[in-house]
């Protein structure tokens, strides 16, 4: 399934030749991940293909005469797509060419050299633990630092990630998104306009069965007894009286296997719940609570006459969604580096033998898609234990394992629609105008 790379805008530069050339903002998961020209990717793409062939998806070609603007935009649509479409491949994302490219480039876009730091991790019951690091280091690697230093069977590292989290001062918390791989960091954390964002390690996945799969390692047991323990905390999950009663005398006794054996029968135990937002159903601009996991979207919707009515989605029947940025960007060498303002999320649901598209309006909707991306992919895993005879295609492997399928036995989820039909993206007009940007300049 396809990143959440986008290239909303793109800005020409004068050259220290006199010429001029254009700088593409690159944004992950809605959040500025680096600045890149034209030159550089058409090379990347280069040393990518002398180490994969043409398994690679096609790269926008050169142009040779002035570019218009209409030709520009198509360019960044192109290498959108392109971005978008070579991470596809856990072998290429891997690899060391891919990423030691977008290192440096994360690094060259914030002006941060390669040095030893420090960096705090905060755990599920809000301790941190201090980790020596490279500011080049990746999250793979981090996690892997942070994992040794706890005792964490290494085995175990593909059902835990570092995520963004952000602390409010009411005692509540969001999850703002989870960290790729290749990604820094060290440079995440200190680019991000998110007030009061540590790095956080939670567990990544949402089927509450595959708790089982942990239990033999201490340290993941007590990490996943942390972790359902802070989520009740912070209303995520939703115990009934009794069961908080039972709860809070349980972790007075100290009694973690018995009170993690209860926390997994409250409602919403091991989902990820977003931070208040919009949706449009039963009608538009109903505000609304989402958690998302165990194979569902549970959405909790205010109505108008002061009633409350629970809506949920079954996966299965989720068709197809579409990540959309509506608002207007203006990039800048400022500080706006996230597209968090005016993002929605858009789905396609089957009922009832009909297909119907609801809206979620949220800041969180890049996390959500990668939510769904997750669900979708543990559902796929486990039919394919099930049943390994159909060979099912397994989207996203931690370790670029690969299972072929049969192609009438898989479901097509494509995750993404084309955004730009919907994206509203307003750029001053002496920004717009590449017709004078010849090829040589790039």
């Amino acid at each position: 399934m396809k990143m959440h790379f986008c290239i909303p805008v793109s800005r020409p530069r004068p050259a220290a030749w006199g010429g001029r050339y254009v700088l593409y903002s690159v944004y992950l998961d809605g959040f500025l991940f680096c600045r890149v020209r034209y030159s550089q990717l058409h090379r990347w793409n280069e040393q990518l293909r002398r180490v994969f062939g043409n398994c690679l998806p096609p790269f926008p070609p050169k142009y040779y005469l002035a570019m218009t603007t209409a030709m520009a935009d198509e360019r960044r649509d192109q290498l959108e797509q392109y971005l978008q479409n070579v991470s596809m491949d856990p072998n290429v994302v891997r690899s060391d060419v891919f990423m030691d490219f977008l290192k440096r480039l994360q690094l060259d876009t914030f002006d941060i050299s390669t040095k030893k730091s420090s960096l705090d991790i905060f755990l599920p019951d809000g301790r941190s633990i201090k980790i020596e690091i490279l500011t080049s280091d990746t999250a793979e690697r981090v996690l892997e630092v942070v994992s040794h230093r706890i005792g964490l069977c290494q085995e175990l590292l593909g059902y835990f990630g570092l995520f963004l989290v952000q602390f409010h001062k009411e005692d509540k918390l969001s999850v703002v998104k989870k960290m790729a791989d290749f990604e820094l960091p060290y440079v995440s954390l200190r680019s991000s306009e998110v007030e009061n964002c540590k790095v956080g390690l939670r567990k990544w996945y949402l089927d509450p069965s595959l708790d089982s799969k942990l239990m033999d390692c201490r340290v993941a047991g007590e990490l996943i007894y942390m972790q359902a323990i802070q989520d009740i905390e912070k209303e995520w999950g939703k115990p009934t009286q009794t069961q908080r009663e039972k709860l809070k005398a349980l972790q007075k006794e100290d009694n973690q296997i018995k009170c993690l054996q209860l926390s997994r029968e409250v409602r919403h135990y091991g989902y990820i719940r977003l931070d208040p937002c919009t949706c449009d159903f039963p009608e538009p601009g109903c505000e609304a609570t989402v958690a998302v996991g165990n194979d569902e979207i549970c959405c909790r919707v205010a109505l108008p006459d002061n009633q409350t009515r629970d809506v949920v989605f079954q996966m299965s029947r989720v068709k197809c969604w579409q990540v959309t940025f509506l608002g207007t960007l203006l990039d800048t060498d400022g500080p706006l580096q996230t597209l968090s303002q005016n993002l929605e999320l858009r789905f396609q649901y089957s009922e009832d033998s009909r297909c119907q598209w609801f809206v979620i309006y949220t800041r969180q909707a890049f996390l959500l898609s990668s939510c769904l991306k997750k669900m979708i992919t543990e559902k796929m895993v486990k039919l394919a234990a099930e049943n390994p005879e159909m060979q099912i295609e397994v989207p996203e492997q931690s370790k670029s394992k690969k299972n072929h399928t049969q192609q009438n036995q898989r479901k097509d989820y494509s995750g993404f629609l084309s955004r730009k039909s919907k994206i509203s993206i307003k750029v001053p007009e002496d920004d717009c105008v590449f017709g004078t940007i010849k090829e040589e300049d790039l």
